[in-house]
């Protein structure tokens, strides 16, 4: 497949998979030094954040792309911002700037359309037994269909009346993603990313709910810190980090 891609990416594409980022991390055992897209047409094992299911429909984009030694380990997981923003951008860049007022970034890897999930990111990684650190950063979107199933309202671009072309998408954001990465430089740059991310932010200074797995914590979305957790004000003098949980706007009854 026909690919205009920055200087230093690469790009591998399946008519299926069962997973492309398990394909981007073994790319990456097997030597790859970085910068490689994985793609595929079909998906039928991704994964989600909590080990939900990810299954990519065709005319749907699934994308990995693989990276060697972004940044330290514990730095890492603020590639998930820096691909959200990348997302936005390309969606934007395809279908146009009247979009974006529709779109939303929701805490810590989804995008929103008119408030519907319509696109998740999941970041992975491994370390080598060559040496050096081996990510992956999975993206998905639902361009023509989407699951029945999830834990945020769902639904796709063509039912919410965005023609998105699954190839024009990529191309926008494999541009975007080598933009948005050589600016937060290994995480020296994650406060431009930061910033960036919290202007297309969902819910700040509203009320939400945080779902930890083994608790909840409700407060005021206040914003997200220089490593990227969620500041959850509790309006009594209290702010609670956030590392991990799924984020519920509070609505009046």
């Amino acid at each position: 497949m026909a690919s205009l891609l920055p200087d230093g990416y690469s790009r591998s594409h399946f008519d299926s998979l069962p997973s492309t980022n398990a394909a981007a991390l073994a790319a990456a055992r097997d030597g790859d030094a970085g910068g490689l897209w994985v793609t595929a047409a079909e998906q039928s094992e991704g994964r989600g954040r909590r080990g939900r299911g990810w299954a990519t429909d065709r005319g749907n984009l699934a994308a990995s792309l693989a990276l060697i030694d972004p940044a330290a380990a514990e730095i890492a997981p603020t590639l998930s911002f820096v691909a959200g923003v990348a997302l936005h951008q390309a969606v934007v860049d395809v279908a146009g700037p009247t979009i974006a007022e529709r779109l939303a970034l929701k805490w810590p890897n989804d995008l929103l359309l008119d408030g519907f999930k319509v696109a998740g990111i999941l970041i992975e990684g491994e370390r080598l037994v060559r040496s050096g650190f081996a990510v992956a950063v999975g993206i998905g979107v639902n361009c023509v269909a989407h699951p029945r199933v999830s834990n945020h309202p769902a639904s796709d671009f063509r039912a919410r009346g965005v023609p998105l072309a699954v190839e024009a998408l990529f191309q926008a954001l494999a541009h975007r993603m080598a933009d948005e990465i050589a600016a937060w430089d290994g995480g020296a740059g994650f406060a431009a990313t930061r910033r960036a991310w919290l202007a297309r932010a969902m819910g700040i200074g509203a009320p939400i709910r945080v779902d930890l797995g083994e608790g909840v914590v409700e407060g005021r979305f206040e914003t997200i810190d220089e490593a990227g957790r969620l500041i959850v004000d509790g309006g009594d003098g209290t702010r609670e980090a956030v590392s991990a949980g799924d984020v519920f706007l509070i609505t009046a009854a």
